[in-house]
């Protein structure tokens, strides 16, 4: 540690080498935090959550029950022992409450002032965060098992919604319509995901096996189906042509660059492709239990090296790197099945929701205080993670 320091200050190395090396010992120390709670408002499982990419400071939660509750994550009372408070919520007795399970929930990508959720009531709704009113309310023929916001987006405002329909649906915030439909899926969508690179380019996961990328401004159909076998299995196998998976997709997350894209399936396999060229890097994850009947929300770090993901396994979180597929950790503490995880990526902090009803706070342990007797370096070497232990190297252990 002491070597990038002084490597960066004497301007010899890149400083966002310290910063990636950082971030990688923080995820890679994630713990359950005993000093830190977030408030039990949910009266059965939680679906969905997010945190807002403006501060990183305010979390949604979406529930079974239909609710809807806003956290603020800081700790304002700078005391070690803290509890996230619910700041408010969008509850049973709300008159514009979901009437069912909400799927999903997201934050207006550059302005904590709006949020969206959607719900097996068949409506996606668009929330003032101030007043707790809906602005606009879209119906659909079906549920609605996700929807989301392009991160990125400055040329349009839709939202792609996934419904028990095999078309997927775009709705243009500016005009309060669904714009347009893409067409070419069998079953219904569970999973979509915008680019966190192009603007236009959207990902689509359905119970058809089938993960498909598409180019909205083009309405001839989609760019490319992702195909698991790179377009070399024969065609007298019985697994059907282009499939991403053998079995429902219901999992999709695009790496913070945006150069690739996992998904999971009911196939228990998770899967890695380019997302330029459309190819299955053929990464081993080995068996990624999945046993969701719908939509997976699973994370990915930002700005560490290797960068990895966190992905709901039964009731764990399993920690993946992403490009390697080597199984770090598994993240125990919820006393049931869960259903999603958000990562913070300003301070390397894991939220997870489960059907246990909690929300429980992932944190980067501290650091063991660093032995004076230089006799004892092979004893502090014998605790470090094999993963990182190359990149924590200091010029006084390199001797």
């Amino acid at each position: 540690m002491l070597g990038f320091i002084s490597a960066r200050q004497a301007g010899l190395d890149d400083p966002l080498r310290l910063r990636r090396a950082e971030s990688t010992r923080r995820v890679l120390s994630l713990e359950l935090n005993k000093d830190r709670d977030v408030e039990r408002i949910h009266g059965s499982g939680i679906n969905t959550l997010d945190i807002e990419p403006v501060e990183g400071r305010y979390m949604l939660s979406g529930g079974s029950d239909g609710v809807i509750v806003l956290y603020d994550l800081e700790n304002l009372s700078r005391k070690p022992n803290y509890t996230c408070k619910a700041l408010c919520s969008v509850g049973r007795s709300h008159p514009d409450a979901h009437k069912f399970s909400v799927e999903t929930v997201q934050w207006y990508p550059h302005d904590t002032g709006m949020f969206t959720s959607s719900s097996f009531d068949k409506t996606l709704k668009i929330w003032d965060t101030n007043t707790l009113q809906p602005a606009d309310v879209f119906q659909f023929e079906g549920t609605v098992y996700s929807h989301h916001m392009s991160p990125v987006a400055t040329k349009h405002c839709l939202i792609a919604v996934g419904t028990k329909s095999p078309k997927v649906q775009l709705c243009d915030l500016k005009s309060g319509s669904c714009s347009h439909i893409l067409q070419g899926h069998r079953q219904e969508v569970l999973a979509v995901s915008w680019s966190p690179r192009h603007e236009y380019i959207l990902a689509t996961a359905s119970a058809d096996s089938k993960v498909k990328l598409w180019d909205v401004r083009r309405a001839s159909g989609c760019l490319t189906t992702l195909d698991q076998h790179n377009g070399e299995k024969s065609k007298a196998s019985s697994e059907a042509v282009n499939t991403a998976h053998n079995g429902r997709v219901n999992g999709l997350c695009y790496t913070s660059d945006g150069l690739h894209l996992l998904t999971v399936g009911t196939d228990d396999r998770m899967r890695l492709w380019n997302s330029s060229t459309g190819e299955n890097t053929l990464v081993n994850y080995g068996k990624v239990s999945n046993e969701s009947r719908k939509g997976l929300k699973f994370s990915v770090s930002c700005g560490c090296s290797p960068e990895f993901a966190f992905v709901p396994c039964k009731s764990t979180i399993a920690v993946y790197t992403i490009f390697s597929g080597e199984l770090i950790t598994m993240l125990r503490g919820h006393y049931n099945t869960v259903d999603c995880c958000v990562f913070q990526p300003n301070f390397q902090e894991l939220y997870s929701g489960s059907r246990d009803c909690n929300i429980l706070a992932w944190i980067p342990a501290l650091r063991e205080p660093v032995l004076d007797d230089v006799s004892d370096k092979s004893l502090r070497r014998q605790h470090i993670n094999p993963a990182y232990e190359d990149a924590w190297s200091s010029s006084d252990d390199e001797d």
